[in-house]
């Protein structure tokens, strides 16, 4: 059922939460399923709804940095410099964790992956909640994540406890996810928050090398994800176009725009009816990383 974020829909969803339920909810990046992040066997039923592997960590959604060192056992001062510089918004710290976060929310590993969420209804949610929420995306494994409601209730129907309604996602894809337990510190998942503004947040060199990062360090990380059911393709400028009929989606020029736009147009083309569906290649500079990530991630290979 979808619902607009009133303050008696809020507390609803923040009781469904303490209680074990799942509630999708707003995020700036894309909506998430999420679950009390304290309670394993609430966390198992996210798992099973999204019909994901345990082995996929998930994160955990915090009101501010005190409540995500509640959750760590250690919290560098690195973390620090990028809690002040980046939260709330689509940055994801993961940190050594502490013994209260369930093994489920970390697929067994002793970090975890902490952000505050830049979206005034999901701040309000973990605040009323009154405990941390654990939140992947809300939609299928490796499928195209939500960026409105509509795109979980097409998805679920009414499996879910509860949909919160705040409109359309504004920065449109995943967190950066960054590695605070590697040394230099690493990106493991990257998003719109480049490498070049945590390097200038922190005084610190970052690692650059591209090294083989482990599929459960950090979610997002398969070969094959943020997929639509038609066949993608990446399209080199001048580049032909495949056989049959399909779709060139027309997408911005600007990096942030088109990461916004990027997955509702997915869905939107693979709806159509196509035999495939394509985006021209973005141009392969910093502020286009996260977004190549998905593309490559999301097209057929």
């Amino acid at each position: 059922m979808i619902v607009q974020p009133s303050e008696q829909a809020l507390a609803r969803a923040a009781g469904i939460i303490r209680k074990g339920g799942l509630v999708a909810f707003p995020t700036e990046t894309v909506y998430g399923l999420g679950a009390n992040a304290l309670d394993a066997e609430a966390v198992k039923h996210i798992y099973e709804a999204k019909g994901r592997p345990f082995a996929s960590p998930l994160i955990v959604h915090v009101t501010d940095e005190q409540m995500a060192r509640s959750l760590a056992a250690d919290w560098p001062e690195i973390a620090r410099r990028l809690a002040a510089r980046f939260w709330p918004g689509p940055l994801t710290l993961v940190v050594k964790k502490a013994d209260v976060v369930p093994d489920l929310v970390t697929a067994g590993l002793d970090s975890v992956g902490l952000r505050v969420p830049a979206h005034p209804v999901a701040l309000t949610l973990v605040r009323q909640a009154g405990v941390p929420i654990a939140a992947p995306s809300a939609n299928r494994f490796m499928q195209v994540s939500p960026t409105n409601a509509e795109h979980v209730q097409a998805t679920f129907g009414d499996a879910l406890d509860l949909i919160l309604d705040g409109g359309a996602s504004r920065v449109g894809i995943e967190s950066t996810v960054v590695s605070l337990r590697r040394s230099p510190p690493a990106v493991l998942r990257p998003g719109m928050i480049s490498r070049d503004e945590l390097e200038a947040a922190t005084n610190v060199v970052w690692d650059r090398e591209k090294r083989l990062t482990q599929i459960s360090e950090s979610p997002g990380l398969h070969a094959r994800h943020y997929a639509p059911r038609t066949r993608l393709y990446v399209l080199e400028p001048g580049a032909a176009k495949p056989a049959g009929k399909g779709r060139v989606i027309d997408m911005p020029s600007d990096p942030s725009r088109y990461a916004a736009q990027l997955y509702a147009g997915l869905r939107e083309a693979d709806e159509q009816g196509w035999d495939w569906i394509a985006l021209e290649q973005p141009p392969d500079t910093p502020e286009w990383e996260g977004i190549l990530d998905r593309l490559s991630r999301a097209a057929t290979r």
